[in-house]
């Protein structure tokens, strides 16, 4: 008896989470003749080609100064060979180097050491910095992409993702990124505009 009210639980379960899977990626019902269809996001993590692979703009961005101060302050770094280690005198030089230009706007060692941590990667070992991607919705009235509603703006952009709606075809778009000090926020999707030939 205790065996088929498991089974029959299970069942229920099962069935509950198959439809929760189904409604989060189906359409949603037209309201007002308005249909709202999950976007597919790609993309969005290049690096200026000057930067030598650093996502300099999310760096500068939780440091909260512009990404051309951190370029300045990065300019007088010396660092180690790629796949050695930087020895202690070299680290502690860089770090000074670095305190020396940013800490006018505020940066401590605390968080240079907090951000510069976080970014951390090796782009030849296919490695990436922390990412969430973002998830929005495209509003499709008649057939045609009209819109979009953007339901959570990840972090981790370095650069303008691409983005696709399945089963419908768009012109271009123009996707805005935020960037600040908030780790969870940076590099955040905040508007997606689509583009008429007049914008173009």
């Amino acid at each position: 008896m205790k065996s088929k009210f498991l089974l029959h639980l299970t069942m229920v379960i099962g069935l509950a989470c198959g439809f929760q899977l189904q409604s989060q990626a189906a359409p949603v019902a037209a309201t007002n003749g308005v249909t709202r269809v999950p976007v597919v996001f790609s993309g969005g993590h290049e690096t200026d080609p000057k930067d030598g692979g650093r996502p300099v703009i999310l760096v500068a961005g939780a440091l909260g100064v512009p990404p051309e101060v951190f370029r300045e302050a990065f300019s007088h770094v010396r660092p180690a060979r790629a796949g050695t280690e930087p020895e202690p005198r070299q680290v502690k030089e860089n770090k000074t180097a670095l305190l020396s230009a940013l800490g006018k706007y505020g940066v401590t060692n605390d968080r240079l050491d907090q951000v510069s941590n976080y970014y951390r990667y090796v782009p030849g070992r296919g490695q990436l910095w922390p990412t969430n991607g973002a998830t929005a919705k495209a509003l499709v009235q008649n057939g045609t992409v009209t819109g979009f509603e953007i339901s959570y703006g990840g972090s981790g952009y370095s650069s303008a993702p691409s983005l696709t709606v399945p089963g419908y075809k768009i012109g271009p778009i123009k996707v805005d990124l935020a960037f600040g000090k908030g780790f969870d926020t940076n590099g955040s999707v905040t508007k997606i505009t689509l583009m008429s030939d007049k914008m173009k």
